[in-house]
């Protein structure tokens, strides 16, 4: 437990095969009311518009849905991340390690068109790893753009 730091002090970074994609300040994931007020959350509509434009434009897109959740998850069944090519993404699964690894995931489903059901847990030999060691469990369907 942190105490007597500020939210705004801690970042959360996410990498992704070795490098550093993402840095967000931990404030905005422990009480909505830390946010500033010109900060807006991105929507599920934000998200599938940001991936039908990544796709027009030509990029290889990726979109992760978190389709099932058991104890305590972060996110709620139907979440959508969206991933391009370059690593850019746009939603949250999860949040964490967890993201950074279904960003891996996504980026081989961009390059081999195979979709992928991913589980992340505590009873999952690799919960700690990833951040998920809350005592929930989550599965995130991950697919291509097409």
């Amino acid at each position: 437990m942190l105490r007597n730091v500020r939210p705004e002090e801690v970042s959360i970074a996410v990498a992704v095969r070795g490098t550093v994609v993402a840095v967000s300040s931990i404030g905005r994931f422990l009480d909505p009311l830390l946010l500033p007020e010109n900060l807006m959350l991105s929507t599920d509509t934000d998200i599938l518009k940001t991936a039908e434009a990544w796709k027009r434009e030509g990029r290889g897109v990726a979109i992760a849905t978190v389709v099932e959740t058991w104890g305590s998850a972060p996110r709620p069944v139907g979440s959508h991340l969206v991933i391009d090519e370059d690593t850019n993404f746009l939603g949250s699964v999860s949040g964490g390690c967890v993201e950074g690894a279904v960003i891996t995931e996504a980026l081989d489903v961009i390059a081999d068109g195979k979709a992928r059901m991913l589980e992340f847990g505590v009873a999952d030999e690799t919960a700690w790893q990833v951040g998920l060691s809350c005592g929930g469990r989550i599965r995130v369907y991950v697919e291509r753009v097409d």
